[in-house]
């Protein structure tokens, strides 16, 4: 595909989007500019975002991306209560840290675990139920977003670079399957996730800083 085609059915399939898609992506766009400022509103928005591409990535044939956005909501709900929690004296419980070699080899452990998973089932149901399915692409992108969501909910400056590496792979999946606002969407999330984990560093400088 040349980038004259690339254009056309950029301009064709924008024309096709949907409200539905219209407010998922915007939902997701103010959730990550929640997590990036750490304020909690980062999940009721980010709640909105993943009920909505839940009907939408089963709708389109993406199903390692509905599960990835079930996961969402079922993580949101967990990292809600957890950055929620205060201490006696109403301060914030959990605060930004970063990994040690230990935690990085779980999250590869992690990653690898779901990326083989994932990859399974669709090669099964590309087979059988759902012959729209890329189960190489969609389980790397799956894969990478459950990594980095789970260390979301913990406050890990790492989750970032997992972002970094679901939007990248997730720009051209949804290219491919046409819904091109969302492929917009991931870009514009990329982008964000190179600030906020510039701006994780620079609060977790800043406390370790106080803390010494």
């Amino acid at each position: 595909m040349n980038l004259e085609e690339i254009i056309q059915q950029f301009i064709a399939d924008i024309q096709k989007t949907g409200w539905l898609e219209y407010i998922a992506v915007f939902a997701g766009i103010i959730s990550v500019w929640f997590s990036k400022k750490e304020n909690i509103w980062v999940y009721p928005s980010g709640l909105i975002n993943t009920l909505f591409y839940i009907y939408l990535s089963f709708k389109g044939g993406l199903l390692g991306e509905a599960s990835v956005n079930f996961y969402y909501t079922i993580m949101s709900i967990y990292g809600w209560i957890g950055w929620s929690k205060k201490d006696d004296n109403k301060n914030i419980v959990l605060q930004i840290s970063a990994s040690n070699k230990k935690e990085w080899k779980e999250q590869l452990i992690f990653f690898s675990v779901f990326y083989l998973l994932i990859y399974s089932a669709l090669a099964y149901l590309k087979t059988n139920f759902a012959p729209e399915a890329i189960p190489w692409a969609d389980a790397f992108a799956s894969a990478s977003a459950f990594t980095a969501m789970w260390l979301m909910t913990r406050k890990k400056i790492e989750s970032w670079y997992w972002w970094i590496v679901t939007n990248i792979a997730s720009i051209p999946l949804y290219f491919v399957k046409h819904y091109v606002f969302t492929s917009v969407y991931y870009l514009i999330l990329l982008i964000m996730a190179v600030f906020g984990l510039m701006e994780w560093i620079n609060r977790y400088g800043k406390f370790n800083k106080i803390k010494s």
